[in-house]
């Protein structure tokens, strides 16, 4: 650890309290906004959507502006988006909340290379632990995001406006401290254009695909279930202040492993560690499947949330070993669309799924995606374990 790894620690935890109070309210507010109930998570659509459309251009821009400068570009555009989502919730108008999510994905795909960023702050030996300490920055989000969102939902006669406001000032910390943080420069830096090798060539290595795979799908299931428990909990009769603390322990079961996941993923590697989250997410299904009382949800929740962490860890370090240094922002582009892609499918399945199908329906149906996901880590597995070609005598 040092000064500037901890900032950006710090910047990550001021990100995911955003992102915390975002999942935590945008469905409630689209479900109260929305003409017909199943569009309520298309604020939350939008703002994975409007990062996934971003990753080229944010990538674009880190090449062209360096990690600093390009941070700096993200937490300004969240200062704007989350005004005008104020403007939004007062004047009651879902398009203009729903666009106003989708120009926040600039942020949110912006925010997502903090982990990468984190690998080059310190020596090669240490990347594991230095992404894994960075994302335990989420302990922060956990905490202060639905607290937050329940201490300003009634700031203005219009429910959770002032959450949006106080949004503003998060992320205007967050620019205050990206800008104390000194980055190293990356290859080919003050260029647009991309070096090395193309992404589809990177992409067709495996050890690419599965770590996609394990970033993509664990955080598609993971915001899947996430999205809808605020509306399937209201559903149940259950208080906001009970789904603001399912969701806060959700949130601390994504980082507070993270001291530790790291440390996992070097003395183990990463599938392993990608498989008992894997696990860890067909646990969370059995327990949601089982009954609709707090604890229910909670456990449930907790589970998933260690489960992502062990695979998004996992995956992100699986993911450094596919491409070459002056590669790194096209292949970090190419991981985090995925992610975005599937997060945007994922959102808007869930308010739809909720609605419509209910919780249960909900569940069963994430068994198809940790299944595709079960094979993807079984075919790298397998194929490590195969015996290296001899060669041509």
């Amino acid at each position: 650890m040092n000064r500037h790894l901890l900032l950006l620690a710090l910047a990550q935890g001021l990100y995911l309290t955003n992102n915390v109070a975002f999942i935590a309210i945008n469905g409630l507010v689209g479900l109260a906004l929305a003409p017909v109930a199943w569009m309520a998570t298309l604020p939350v659509t939008g703002y994975v959507a409007g990062g996934a459309l971003a990753t080229g251009l944010v990538a674009r821009h880190q090449r062209r502006f360096g990690r600093r400068g390009a941070f700096q570009i993200g937490l300004a555009v969240a200062i704007v988006s989350a005004g005008l989502c104020a403007w939004a919730a007062m004047t009651r108008n879902f398009w203009l909340l729903t666009a106003a999510t989708m120009l926040a994905g600039y942020y949110n795909a912006n925010g997502s290379l903090y982990r990468f960023a984190a690998a080059e702050l310190v020596a090669p030996t240490y990347k594991e632990k230095a992404i894994s300490w960075v994302l335990a920055g989420g302990i922060l989000g956990a905490v202060v995001g639905p607290n937050l969102a329940s201490a300003t939902r009634e700031w203005f006669v219009q429910p959770f406006a002032g959450v949006y406001v106080a949004l503003m000032g998060v992320a205007a910390l967050g620019l205050a401290v990206i800008s104390l943080i000194r980055f190293p420069a990356l290859p080919g830096a003050g260029r647009s254009a991309p070096q090395g090798r193309p992404l589809r060539e990177i992409a067709r290595q495996p050890v690419f695909v599965v770590a996609v795979a394990g970033c993509a799908l664990g955080y598609g299931v993971m915001n899947l279930l996430m999205a809808a428990t605020p509306i399937a909990m209201a559903q149940c009769a259950h208080p906001f202040s009970a789904a603001a603390l399912v969701l806060e322990w959700h949130v601390l079961g994504m980082f507070v492993p993270s001291f530790f996941t790291g440390s996992l993923v070097k003395r183990f590697g990463a599938l392993p560690v990608m498989t008992v989250g894997l696990l860890l997410n067909f646990a969370c299904v059995a327990i949601a499947l089982s009954g609709v009382d707090l604890m229910h949800f909670l456990a449930a929740l907790f589970a998933l949330g260690v489960g992502w962490n062990f695979l998004f860890i996992g995956g992100t370090t699986l993911a450094t070993e596919a491409y070459r240094p002056e590669e790194r922002t096209t292949a970090q582009a190419g991981v985090d669309f995925w992610v975005y892609l599937t997060m945007t499918l994922t959102s808007f399945g869930s308010g739809a799924l909720v609605t419509t199908g209910g919780w249960t329906f909900m569940n069963v149906g994430s068994l198809v995606p940790l299944a595709l996901l079960a094979a993807a880590l079984g075919w790298l597995a397998w194929l490590r374990r195969r015996p290296a070609p001899r060669p041509a005598a």
